[in-house]
């Protein structure tokens, strides 16, 4: 592994001083960088043997150096190329990253001597009509801005769940059950599962409660006139549409994968104690 793509955090203050150090890194270790080329124009003066590139084609991986929204943003690019990711964090929790921006000499030393191993983490696919969008995270249907609480029917495989009437829904692979799955009172997943989650958000009733079901159902949901005639659709943190009254909104498990690249022994549950204690302070 020898060429890697680099996607950045946007508003990052310090992003010249991290590239150089990461490049530097990367130089060391014999692994040529290519980055996204909005970073052209900040880095040009100070790393001149930078590449860019407006996609990853080519590249062998992608890094996502930032927080779990980049590795989120990160990860529709390296899916679109077939491209394993590695999550460099520099956020404040970053459940999704593998390394620590302390540790990325020796995590740079790893991918160019083979000392690493490539992990498949299933995707959600959210169907309305013609349009497709996968998610690592979740899939969120939720007020758009509204004050008001909005209506769902769900059925699984023909089967109907009471009507949801509250502030959305969240659907999570089990990747993105530490997320705002969580928050909102839902079970942390170990990842290596094959499930969806269902969270319902504030919802209007005493009886409903977060829902483990197989990943090979699928999950149909649609909205109740009644209570709201559209609703936004969140694809892992990012608008993809508005559903409307009469439309299904279908989810299943995805037939491609996530890849994650892993440098170390992957300990989920020692990342959930020491993540979780980094949240509540």
């Amino acid at each position: 592994m020898k060429k890697i793509y680099l996607v950045m955090h946007q508003r990052k203050r310090d992003t010249v001083a991290i590239l150089c150090q990461l490049c530097a890194e990367m130089k060391s270790a014999g692994l040529q960088p290519f980055a996204e080329p909005w970073l052209a124009s900040v880095m040009e003066q100070h790393c001149p043997e930078l590449c860019y590139s407006n996609n990853p084609s080519g590249c062998e991986a992608v890094f996502a150096i930032g927080g779990d929204g980049t590795f989120l943003r990160a990860n529709s690019m390296a899916l679109t190329h077939g491209l394993p990711l590695l999550g460099i964090n520099l956020g404040t929790v970053g459940f999704l990253s593998e390394v620590e921006w302390e540790q990325i000499g020796p995590a740079c030393q790893a991918l160019a001597t083979g000392a690493y191993t490539i992990e498949d983490r299933m995707l959600l696919e959210a169907r309305v009509g013609e349009e497709r969008f996968y998610a690592l995270n979740d899939i969120v249907l939720n007020r758009g801005g509204y004050a008001r609480l909005i209506g769902m029917n769900v059925t699984m495989e023909g089967e109907h769940l009471d009507p949801y009437i509250g502030d959305g829904l969240i659907i999570s692979t089990p990747t993105g059950s530490t997320g705002y799955s969580l928050s909102a009172g839902g079970p942390i997943v170990h990842p290596k599962l094959e499930c969806m989650i269902v969270t319902p958000i504030c919802c209007h009733s005493l009886q409903h409660r977060p829902v483990v079901t197989a990943s090979n159902q699928t999950i149909t949901i649609e909205l109740d006139a009644n209570y709201n005639h559209t609703a936004q659709v969140d694809v892992d943190g990012r608008q993809a549409l508005y559903l409307t009254a009469g439309e299904k909104l279908l989810i299943s498990r995805a037939e491609v994968n996530a890849r994650l690249i892993h440098i170390k022994t992957h300990d989920f549950f020692s990342t959930i104690r020491i993540k979780l204690a980094e949240w509540s302070h």
